[in-house]
């Protein structure tokens, strides 16, 4: 035992044998580490990732072919003229993927043949093309709404060039808009997608655009079509045609006359004008217009009025002035009614028993009123001691302010909102704006003044029609409505828009009174020349003074608001020029306009006439033109047509020509009437002072006439019309 020798190891036994407990531990740790994990994750995809992934699997092995639904057209009222269709077209896509051949550089070369063909038929960009052709994608759009043409160009070309995979030809459908500028404003128009813009294209969107259907299919791993797949089909489901309440043929009367005003006056108004045209029995809106318009096919080119200084303009002006040249200012602008608010002053003030239309010097004007520290003048000379129906004919400030102050803001507001002036009229008309009136319980005695004969509130002119309307139809406010019907294009099932009455304002009484004070302006007062032939006219002319300091900047309104016939009114008239010149009153330049409209609208709608046409003479003569004529040779062809000729000149009657003819040719007269004939070197012409011939018998007016050499023609029992000057003698209701 002594002789064993102990060894003493001096380094730590290890086994390959066997795992050290330590290590062994380490181990488990790191497994269970990674089973949590690996566990967490797959909860994680099964539970928070699974919709998406299941989703991403079901796109990369299904192909979704989507059906286009075809849009609705827009009729105009009679279902006749195509306002807005859908007109077929292409839309042009690539597979970049399938654009390769056998070696890179043969890939490359078709890649660049294909970029600058397509870049060169469609008139595109060739780097942005190429970019597009070069792309990972599996589509790639190349261009959209492509016309028939470029197309068959196209596949001329892929013939050529033996290219059959890689571009795609897909049917689509483009917005169209058969009559350009025809109710631009109010149409609107569609973007690259279909979808309404802007118009009743962007508020009748979802009526009109449909929905979409789409085929499925499966593909394989390759990404190609595996055949005979199950396929499932859902139809789409087309939009409906919507019919407007527009009347096309009064539409395009409305704006070839309201453009004609706008360009003929100098100067011209600023800011371009307005026209609405409504039956007041049912709210229905037979023309809106505005000028200037633009064209519907070109909706991102400035039409002539932008043109001239587009270029000047910033992008972001630009995008802001082509919005504003989109707008309907119908209902989307508000202005100052002006004295055509008057109406609406005048009916509170009948209707609450405050006044009557024929009480003698019920009101005194001496040019202005004083309000408060303020002298608020009238928009001419004293009127001194009026009746109600004296101020409307006079359109007297001072009077309407006398009558407000009567009336008082709570029972005007009350009426206000009877009218419906505090709320957009539900017309579903894009863009349409709300007033902006004084808080009641903040008016004091200047804005009561002002507010009494329309000024220092502000309206939208559609907002001011529908309450005019209201008065024309026995009192009762209407909804004004844009759409008649909506027709379904799958099944053929029509939906009617039926009128929608909202309240009773005004008796019956009180309405009839207010159009009887309305053809007194029109008949005597300062809407004469609203009259037309044929027709009893009623209305109130309107010019709005801009806020203090922006005179040179706005400019004045001018509008005028008429009926017709008054008795049983079919159609209520609004026009409104915005920015004229001092001076350019609405019964100037905007009355003309309102009875240049009517005189072809009444006959459009066979609206029969409510005045006896008679004349002195059995049948009225058109006056032919006979200047540049010899004398000898006019005598002869105006006393073939019955006329009476006085030639003025010393020269040879058969050689001199005739230079002037007093009246003007083309003028209606009766047989009889002296036509006065001038040479050149007269060029002085008599001048008659016209009397009044107010309260006149017929006879009695035409004997007074004749006595002054003046042409006489007798309107049946209403107006004595005569010529050389022009005015009229009327015999009206009271």
């Amino acid at each position: 035992m002594k002789d064993k020798k102990i060894i003493k190891m001096e380094s730590q036994f290890t086994s390959q044998n066997f795992i050290h407990t330590k290590n062994l531990k380490n181990i488990f740790i790191v497994v269970l580490i990674l089973f949590v994990f690996l566990t967490g994750r797959l909860a994680f995809i099964q539970f928070v990732d699974g919709a998406y992934l299941k989703e991403k699997a079901y796109s990369q092995q299904t192909i979704n072919q989507i059906i286009s639904p075809k849009r609705g057209n827009i009729y105009d009222a009679s279902g006749e003229k195509i306002l807005a269709c859908s007109v077929p077209v292409d839309t042009i896509t690539i597979n970049p993927l399938k654009f390769k051949e056998e070696t890179d550089e043969q890939t490359l070369a078709l890649k660049e043949k294909v970029a600058k063909g397509l870049s060169e038929i469609f008139e595109l960009d060739y780097t942005e093309v190429l970019e597009k052709v070069n792309s990972s994608s599996q589509v790639e759009t190349i261009i959209r709404k492509v016309e028939h043409d470029k197309v068959e160009t196209l596949k001329t070309w892929m013939k050529e060039n033996e290219i059959e995979v890689g571009i795609n030809i897909d049917e689509d459908t483009k917005r169209y808009y058969p009559y350009n500028n025809v109710l631009s404003n109010v149409l609107g128009f569609c973007g690259t997608d279909n979808n309404g813009l802007v118009g009743i294209e962007s508020t009748w969107d979802s009526t009109l655009r449909g929905t979409p259907g789409k085929i499925v299919s499966s593909k394989g791993s390759d990404q190609e079509e595996i055949p005979n797949a199950e396929e499932t089909f859902i139809p789409a489901e087309n939009g409906s045609d919507i019919t407007l309440t527009i009347d096309f043929n009064i539409q395009s009367i409305v704006e070839e006359y309201l453009a004609q005003a706008c360009t003929s006056l100098n100067p011209k108004p600023k800011n371009g004008g307005t026209a609405i045209i409504m039956n007041p029995k049912n709210g229905k809106i037979l023309a809106m217009a505005n000028y200037p318009d633009y064209n519907l096919n070109t909706p991102s080119t400035p039409n002539e009025s932008l043109a001239t200084i587009y270029d000047t303009l910033s992008t972001e002006a630009q995008n802001d002035a082509l919005h504003t040249m989109w707008k309907n200012k119908c209902v989307a602008d508000l202005y100052e009614p002006g004295s055509v608010f008057k109406l609406i002053t005048a009916s509170v003030a009948l209707e609450e028993g405050i006044t009557t239309p024929d009480v003698a010097n019920d009101f005194y004007c001496n040019g202005y009123e004083q309000v408060a520290n303020y002298q608020i003048k009238c928009w001419t000379s004293a009127h001194h001691g009026l009746s109600l129906r004296g101020a409307l004919e006079n359109s007297c400030n001072p009077s309407l302010m006398q009558l407000g102050k009567r009336i008082g803001v709570s029972t005007l507001y009350r009426y206000y909102r009877a009218y419906g002036l505090f709320d957009q009229t539900g017309s579903n008309l894009y863009g349409e704006s709300n007033s902006l009136f004084t808080k009641e319980s903040s008016v004091g005695e200047v804005e009561l003044a002002t507010m009494s004969f329309g000024q220092r509130l502000s309206i939208t002119p559609l907002q001011m029609i529908t309450a005019i309307s209201a008065i024309a139809n026995d009192g009762v406010l209407m909804k004004p409505t844009i759409v008649d019907k909506i027709t379904n294009t799958d099944t053929g099932v029509v939906t009617n828009i039926e009128p929608t009455a909202v309240r009773q304002v005004l008796s019956k009484e009180t309405a009839d009174t207010m159009k009887d004070l309305m053809q007194s302006v029109v008949e005597d007062g300062s809407g004469y020349r609203a009259a037309i032939s044929g027709y009893t006219v009623g209305g109130k002319t309107g010019t709005s003074e801009p806020p203090t300091g922006k005179e040179a900047e706005e400019g004045y309104v001018a509008s005028f608001c008429g009926i017709s016939p008054v008795e049983d009114t079919q159609v209520v008239a609004l026009v409104c020029l915005y920015g004229v010149a001092k001076g350019q009153q609405g019964g100037v330049v905007a009355a003309p306009v309102v009875s240049q409209m009517l005189t072809k609208i009444l006959p459009a709608l066979n609206v029969p006439a409510d005045v006896t046409e008679t004349t002195n003479s059995t049948q009225l003569t058109t006056l032919p033109d006979v200047r540049n004529k010899t004398f000898a040779e006019a005598e002869k062809v105006l006393q073939a047509n019955g006329f009476t000729v006085k030639s003025v000149t010393e020269q040879d009657k058969n050689t001199v020509t005739v230079s002037d003819q007093v009246p003007k040719p083309g003028v209606s007269l009766a047989k009889d009437s002296v036509i006065v004939l001038y040479d050149n070197t007269n060029t002085t012409r008599t001048s008659v002072t016209v009397p009044d011939l107010s309260y006149k018998s017929a006879s009695q007016a035409i004997n007074t006439l004749h006595a002054l050499n003046l042409n006489v023609s007798i309107d049946g029992a209403r107006r004595c019309c005569f010529t050389r000057s022009t005015t009229q003698f009327k015999s009206r209701r009271r």
